[in-house]
């Protein structure tokens, strides 16, 4: 199995490169379709391996950073690190016996909980799933070009904001349970999860609003953003969490606190940075000029 971590690390510098090449180029449409990809990867993993193994491969991405420098025979253990039972929180085997203290968490809350809990996990995982493709498929093929496509435009971004909705109460239910649970930063952690949970929901809300008030310029600037707050919250997070993750390990739950809280806010601040700066490059007016820009993204 830490073969397929070493092949997701390829990936990711795979997906390092086509980032570098897409700001070049100012063309993103390889590079999100590769980390819709690889989220789909990490998605499906929860439904064909089940919970606790999807949770310990995805623990095992963390493993090798957050443990540099660590000694084992030093008997001390830092304080945003910790060990599990049967080391069972892992696909390494006995390479590393401490491994992050939220990721320690997360595996036992999933392995050992309640049916309600994984249930809404899994809740949570299939319709945010299904809402971040479709919002991707409504960006590339907005609903322009006739009846046709403006009615299956307006199907898809119902399908796609109900399955955010779904997926956005679950995840808040999910959170109210997070009080209690210091690896994560306790209260702190649960209000941040609410807050992810409004800048998505709100932004998703947004785009609903501004297209039913024939407002389409508008519209697909908070498709953008509403993009971004995804991106933020799913892969700006996880990516967070690997930088920070052995910068902070002295500190308990610092590190998940920081990624919970501003994940989904930088999200959104970057998508508006990167649709400003297209239209910058295009040399037209902001709102005009939107429905072409993002067709070009």
């Amino acid at each position: 199995m830490p073969l397929l971590v070493l092949a997701f690390y390829g990936a990711l510098v795979v997906w390092a490169a086509m980032l570098f090449v897409a700001l070049r180029q100012a063309s993103y449409r390889p590079f999100l379709m590769f980390g819709i990809g690889l989220m789909l990867f990490l998605n499906i993993g929860y439904f064909v391996q089940g919970q606790p193994d999807a949770i310990a491969f995805f623990i095992s991405l963390y493993d090798v950073l957050d443990n540099l420098g660590v000694s084992s025979d030093s008997g001390e253990i830092p304080a945003a690190l910790a060990t599990c039972v049967d080391n069972a929180c892992t696909t390494w085997g006995d390479t590393y016996e401490t491994h992050p203290s939220w990721g320690v968490a997360f595996h036992d809350r999933f392995a050992n909980g309640p049916t309600s809990r994984t249930n809404l996990l899994y809740g949570h995982i299939a319709f945010n799933t299904v809402a971040f493709v479709l919002a991707h498929v409504q960006l590339y093929r907005p609903g322009t070009g006739g009846a046709a496509n403006a009615r299956r435009h307006r199907l898809l971004g119902r399908v796609g904001f109900s399955a955010n909705a779904i997926g956005t109460l679950a995840a808040v239910v999910l959170a109210a349970q997070h009080g209690s649970v210091e690896e994560y930063g306790g209260p702190l952690a649960m209000f941040g999860f609410w807050s992810m949970a409004f800048v998505v929901f709100g932004c998703g809300v947004k785009t609903v609003t501004t297209a039913r008030s024939g407002d389409i310029a508008g519209h697909r600037v908070w498709m953008m953003r509403y993009l971004g707050s995804m991106w933020g919250a799913f892969w700006l997070f996880r990516v967070m969490l690997f930088v920070l993750g052995p910068i902070l390990r002295n500190i308990e739950a610092a590190t998940i606190l920081i990624c919970i809280w501003f994940s989904a806010p930088l999200g959104v601040l970057i998508a508006e940075g990167f649709r400003r700066r297209a239209i910058r490059g295009n040399r037209v007016d902001v709102r005009a000029s939107d429905a072409n820009v993002l067709s070009e993204v």
